[in-house]
């Protein structure tokens, strides 16, 4: 990424970055776009925050769990269907302007404050936590994110996963979850599956799990063939994997279900993707 005067990363910087990193996991064929595989070994790897990939400039304190820009590990790529989970923080009256995307299913998550989106397709919204979004890219789409508040950052999670059909229209939802978070337990913040209180993305073969976990609070972790597991907020346990604390993350691959638990002082917000199977890159 490179900064520009107005403390704003340039669209087609940002993008172009981001397309040579997609370039590198999914050369496109005549055939298909990517074919997928299934994984057969158990397998339980924990990521902690301080590991993550690290963009920071003026505006914006990025961290990468998978390769992006021009942070690049071939052993480091994804997870399962997912391509991107990036917790960025963005000061007052900046953000990222006007940039394309394609071919991609896009979910916006806001752990602190408010985040502005717009689009070329006349979509706009302003996200807080609780707010789920998404923006499914499909042949072309034009958008930007930036933070309205003058005195105060955002912190959101941005996450990708490929579509399951390629080439179909540019959409957007955002649907308010507050309301199901505060029952407790695991929502569906995203699904492909056609889950209710949750948006859609156009990808059966994932769904985007959310808790707010009250301290000592615990919940069972989808048995699913890959499971990514981001601590956002707090601590808590994962069994088989321990202590888990604030940008921790757990990938498990063929695990079953495994028992979380939030830590009994800070509780936790632990936002869980389920998908059934891995990227053939």
């Amino acid at each position: 990424m490179t900064e520009d005067t107005n403390c704003e990363i340039h669209g087609d910087e940002a993008v172009s970055a981001v397309h040579q990193v997609l370039l590198r996991l999914t050369q496109p064929c005549e055939d298909n776009f990517m074919t997928t595989k299934q994984h057969s070994r158990s397998q339980i790897d924990v990521h902690r925050s301080h590991q993550r990939f690290h963009t920071e400039i003026s505006w914006l304190d990025s961290h990468h769990s998978f390769s992006f820009s021009d942070h690049y590990d071939p052993h480091n790529t994804h997870h399962g269907l997912l391509l991107v989970s990036n917790d960025d923080v963005v000061t007052p009256n900046t953000g990222f302007r006007t940039h394309p995307h394609q071919d991609m299913e896009i979910v916006t998550w806001v752990l602190d404050g408010e985040l502005e989106h717009k689009d070329s397709e006349g979509n706009t919204g302003i996200l807080y936590p609780g707010l789920a979004q998404r923006m499914s890219a499909g042949t072309g789409i034009w958008h930007s994110e930036m933070n309205p508040q003058k005195d105060k950052d955002v912190h959101f999670i941005q996450m990708w996963v490929p579509p399951d059909t390629e080439r179909i229209n540019p959409s957007y939802e955002q649907l308010d979850i507050n309301r199901e978070l505060e029952r407790g337990g695991l929502i569906p913040i995203a699904s492909g599956r056609g889950h209710e209180a949750a948006i859609s993305i156009k990808q059966q073969g994932a769904v985007l799990w959310g808790g707010r976990l009250k301290p000592g609070g615990s919940v069972q972790v989808p048995d699913a063939p890959y499971v990514h597991l981001f601590i956002a907020k707090g601590n808590a346990e994962l069994e088989g994997a321990g202590v888990l604390h604030t940008g921790d993350a757990v990938r498990l691959a063929a695990a079953g279900a495994r028992r979380l638990t939030a830590d009994a002082s800070t509780g936790t917000e632990v936002l869980i993707w389920e998908t059934n199977q891995d990227l053939e890159v």
